[in-house]
Parts: C-alpha cells; structure tokens; sequence
C-alpha cells in the first residue's frame, strides 16, 4: 500500500500593484502555514473597480510574473470578479491569509474554510509608500 500524501493548501489574494516588503512577509507567513500557496492575483479591471481608474500602474501579466519569482508562492491565478469567492470555493484551500486591515470573520471565504490575520509591518503599505512618494 502506497503512502498517503496530504498536503495544505493556504490561499491569500490581492491586487499586489506595488510590491513591497509588507506583502513578502505576509507571504512568508501564509507558506508557513501550509504545502501549498496560491495567490488570487486581481485582474487589471477588478483593481480599476477597487482603486480607481488610475490603478493599476503595472498590468496584470506583469504583476503575476513578479508573484511568481516569490519563492513562497507556488501558484498565481488572476480573477475577474470583485472578491476571489468563486475561486475559492473552486480551490478549497484549507486556510485564507489576509492582512491586519482584515476582521476574520469578514474575510470573503471565512464561512468556507479557516482565517489567519497576519499583522500588518508598521510604514509598509502601498497607500502610505504611494502618500510619500510626492515627498522625495
């Protein structure tokens, strides 16, 4: 009889348009906790619906080629809808990362599976590195 292999899928998404140190380490934590991490990756028109008709400033092939040089990240998907429900409830993955900005029991996908709130790194966000780049 052959070996029986579980593996733990952990899921975290985002718009990810400005890449910074707070996302790797929250990608950091999200592999840690799991075999597997996948990153529902907004599209380019989500994140005009989210941010505004400005955002993205870099498009979504080129968002996900970054993701996926990340060595804690092990697949990209990019998703159309406002909230990554549907791919979600398409993967089943056993955990949902988010930032500290989340509440867990408001996460989208919190009645499908476990939540895990990671802390958000004082002075990394891409709102302030954005506020403070007029300032250089």
């Amino acid at each position: 009889m052959g070996k029986v292999i579980v593996t733990k899928t952990v899921f975290a998404n985002g718009c990810f348009d400005i890449l910074h140190r707070g996302h790797i380490e929250l990608l950091e934590f999200a592999k840690q906790h799991g075999d597997r991490l996948v990153i529902g990756l907004n599209s380019d028109k989500s994140v005009k619906k989210l941010k505004g008709e400005t955002r993205p400033f870099n498009n979504e092939s080129d968002r996900k080629k970054v993701l996926e040089s990340i060595r804690y990240v092990d697949e990209v998907i990019i998703f159309d809808e406002e909230t990554p429900y549907k791919l979600i409830k398409r993967i089943c993955p056993d955990i949902i990362v988010k930032g500290g900005d989340y509440v867990a029991t408001n996460v989208v996908g919190s009645d499908l599976c476990e939540v895990l709130i990671f802390d958000l790194i004082d002075g990394y966000s891409s709102t302030q590195i954005l506020q403070n780049s007029g300032n250089r």
